[in-house]
């Protein structure tokens, strides 16, 4: 066992190391060129796609609605935990590059969306299926890469979606109220089962519910940190912007360390160029590619500038008033302890009910994920079978020590995004020509 885990943490370095970086940021990089830094030019006319109402079309899903599915499972533990950690390794300044990482993203998220809707298929049941498995098979013509990435995401939603989230909040109930684990195993697993055994449209349901309740309500309680603390944000903000060019307060004081951990958890956090959030865009109700495209990338957005900047501004802010500091200190303990000392007596429960609600979102949207991968390998026979399956590890992630899965999901959840980028690259010239085909056809009046 010791040799297994030494070996995946081989493999995981180098999955998640530089050239896996360099990748995922350069793809958003080279999208936003190839785009005209179109998410830039049409970020308004993308929120008032997710808040407006419009007509309805072919799909399983409000546009609306895919778009928290896709938060449910993308807003996550990674926006309290992955937060501190990136500020703990790479100093302040890693949240910058977080900020970078986001900005870019969002032309990789736009293009999945685009990809996901151009090239998705209706299943037997009358269901929308896409994602990249489809685009890969379709688009490229590459089944075999299809296969490859339908596998990867079918076991990383075993370890990422399900048992590492039960985990983490059968933890955080177990030092919050002191409540044993497998109680919450108990209660969590049953929540999941009600919601994931309805299949999306009740994932879509519950995650449409959460997402703004559990959002809203953890970004209000860093605003409140942040407007009665108003002295310390100017200095936070000149700390963020200066660290990330100097390096100071980072892990051997490098700037390497403030770009790539900032960089690292900013991709783990928003997941743009995973390939799992188009799973989710294939299913909305909408009359063109790039209009759920459009929708898909206002959730990077909502994942990396408003909910991690809450995150990182307030960590910031502790690190100053303790002079420099974080104590010791990281990950979810590190953010728990900061809001409590800005925030006394309220401040430390909305990270943990944030850290529950979070991952438990993240459970209902990585099960879809996860079905729709293994049903694209297996057929749509074994849907049934992998919810009991998924359901049941929600529970063993409960009770059991997870050293090993969090690095088979780590590690599977990474190489996941190696045939999806592929994908993207090469069929970058279709979300090109898709984008002109809607500008055209809006400004023609065909759309509205």
């Amino acid at each position: 066992m010791q040799n297994l885990q030494s070996i995946m943490e081989t493999v995981s370095g180098w999955v998640w190391g530089p050239y896996m970086l360099v990748l995922i940021v350069g793809t958003g990089i080279f999208l936003t060129i190839r785009l005209l830094f179109w998410q830039f030019r049409m970020l308004p006319l993308a929120f008032k796609q997710v808040f407006g109402k419009h007509p309805s079309h072919e799909g399983d899903i409000s546009q609306f609605g895919s778009l928290m599915t896709a938060l449910s499972a993308t807003i996550g533990t990674g926006n309290i935990a992955g937060v501190a950690t990136a500020c703990v390794l790479g100093g302040p300044g890693a949240v910058f590059w977080m900020w970078m990482t986001a900005l870019f993203g969002m032309a990789t998220k736009y293009g999945e969306g685009v990809l996901a809707v151009k090239y998705r298929v209706k299943n037997e049941r009358g269901e929308m299926s896409g994602g990249p498995m489809y685009y890969i098979e379709r688009g490229l013509k590459w089944k075999w890469l299809a296969l490859i990435f339908a596998f990867f995401g079918a076991v990383a939603s075993f370890g990422i979606g399900s048992s590492v989230q039960s985990n983490t909040v059968a933890l955080a109930v177990e030092n919050g109220f002191g409540l044993e684990t497998w109680v919450t195993g108990i209660v969590i697993t049953a929540f999941s089962a009600l919601v994931i055994l309805g299949g999306i449209k009740w994932i879509s349901r519950a995650a449409s519910f959460i997402v703004p309740i559990m959002a809203i309500g953890y970004v209000a309680g860093g605003l409140i940190i942040i407007f009665t603390h108003l002295d310390l944000v100017g200095p936070a903000l000149k700390m963020i912007f200066t660290y990330a060019f100097t390096g100071e307060a980072a892990v051997g004081g490098a700037i390497g360390a403030a770009i790539r951990y900032g960089v690292a958890r900013g991709v783990f956090s928003n997941e743009a160029g995973m390939g799992s959030a188009p799973i989710a865009a294939a299913a909305a109700k909408t009359d063109h590619p790039a209009r759920q495209g459009l929708v898909s990338m206002t959730g990077t957005f909502i994942d990396t500038i408003i909910v991690c900047s809450i995150t990182g501004i307030v960590l910031v802010m502790g690190f100053i008033m303790a002079g420099s500091d974080f104590g010791g200190q990281t990950g979810a303990v590190l953010t728990v302890s900061t809001f409590n000392k800005l925030l006394p007596g309220v401040g430390g429960w909305i990270v943990t009910f944030g850290i529950i609600f979070f991952a438990y979102s993240t459970i209902l949207g990585w099960s879809y994920y996860g079905e729709k991968c293994a049903t694209y390998l297996l057929g749509e026979k074994f849907v049934f079978p992998y919810r009991i399956i998924y359901i049941a590890s929600v529970f063993i992630g409960c009770v059991a020590t997870l050293d090993l899965v969090w690095l088979f999901a780590d590690t599977f959840n990474g190489l996941m995004a190696i045939p999806n980028l592929i994908g993207l690259l090469l069929l970058s010239g279709v979300i090109v020509k898709e984008s002109k085909d809607f500008i055209a056809r809006r400004k023609s009046g065909e759309l509205y």
